[in-house]
């Protein structure tokens, strides 16, 4: 990938601590989770919930990314599904859905896996048409000073840009092979520095200047904050932000990527997600795993000075918290839908591929 090779020297600098993550215990973890996800699938092919389609997609994604191919009859079904769900705008979910940015964003994950033979390739296309009419810009009457500008919310609508939508829209955008100069992608920059609790040219923001830590934030727009202090950063927004910044082509030299890394060295843990607690824990887990290899970090030194093998460490928290039956889940909290073990347990899937590669 374009963005492979930026953190390539840092990589080579940090020593490893331990060998990589035992590959017969992920493989026993990650079978044991695609069999639990093939129990729980729906006849039609979806999982949860009967009205949206974003469970489906991610669980889709977890399975093709860990192996399963795309003609497995489990998979095939969750791909009929969303093929079928394709609506006339290029949005790809639940007719008239409230969520469209959020459902189509990871479709096209899903889809973009299963594509090898380009039979999704209209649809790909179609839906990204639809995702920058999402962004907020100056098509959407946005001027770049707008702190909505660059953003993408759950659906074409007014709602709000965020950081979790605006990730999953460059994802997309990555994935379906749009280049990183792509005016969409270049414009989501402005919207990823005014997430960034980073005072500076890049950020106007007075509230970024209380925090001034160099993690991330949900949005900047129409947040309560405190008149002293600001908007906290916290973990999963960090990876979040991180990743989206390689994916729009910032150097490892810019000081907003800088500074990211410096805030994930100094918060890093698998205990917690860092500043939210238990909450979106797995959600964490997978942009943590998705974040460091796109950065290409094998190992990564924290601000004490210890190198983690983070793939190792990854690997084995999760293995060590699977259930039984293969399923994952966040008993400490069910924020964020981390109560249902067909979402978690794609968000576990996924983590674990990452710790493979």
């Amino acid at each position: 990938m374009r963005f492979a090779l930026l953190f390539a020297a840092l990589a080579l600098l940090a020593p490893a601590t331990s060998q990589a993550a035992d590959k017969p215990d992920i493989k026993a973890a990650r079978d044991k989770g695609i069999a639990f996800l093939k129990t729980t699938q729906r006849d039609d092919g979806g999982w949860s919930s009967t009205q949206m389609t974003g469970v489906t997609g991610l669980v889709a994604h977890a399975l093709l990314s860990s192996g399963v191919p795309a003609d497995d009859p489990a998979v095939a079904k969750a791909l009929a599904l969303l093929a079928k769900a394709v609506q006339p705008d290029g949005s790809i979910g639940a007719p008239n859905s409230r969520i469209s940015a959020y459902e189509t964003s990871i479709a096209v994950l899903a889809l973009s896996a299963a594509n090898k033979d380009g039979k999704y390739d209209a649809a790909i296309q179609n839906a990204i048409k639809f995702l920058r009419t999402v962004q907020f810009n100056e098509a959407r009457g946005t001027a770049e000073t707008d702190a909505n500008f660059g953003g993408a919310g759950y659906n074409a609508g007014k709602s709000r840009p965020d950081l979790s939508n605006t990730h999953f829209f460059l994802e997309a955008f990555e994935v379906a092979g749009i280049s990183s100069s792509d005016p969409a992608v270049q414009a989501s920059i402005k919207f990823l520095s005014r997430c960034q609790n980073l005072a500076g040219p890049d950020n106007p923001d007075p509230e970024a200047a209380k925090v001034n830590d160099g993690g991330f934030q949900y949005t900047p727009v129409n947040s309560e904050t405190d008149a002293d202090s600001g908007l906290r950063s916290y973990g999963s927004m960090t990876y979040a932000g991180f990743k989206s910044m390689l994916y729009a082509g910032l150097s490892k030299d810019d000081p907003r990527v800088k500074a990211a890394l410096s805030w994930i060295r100094k918060h890093y843990t698998l205990k917690e997600n860092p500043g939210m607690g238990a909450n979106g824990i797995y959600y964490y887990y997978y942009l943590f795993a998705r974040a460091l290899n796109a950065a290409n970090l094998e190992t990564l030194e924290d601000d004490k000075g210890t190198s983690h093998d983070w793939k190792q460490e990854l690997a084995s928290h999760l293995i060590s918290e699977q259930a039984p039956n293969g399923s994952w889940t966040n008993r400490q909290s069910d924020r964020w839908q981390e109560g249902d073990p067909n979402l978690v347990t794609a968000y576990a899937l996924f983590a674990l591929s990452q710790c493979e590669k």
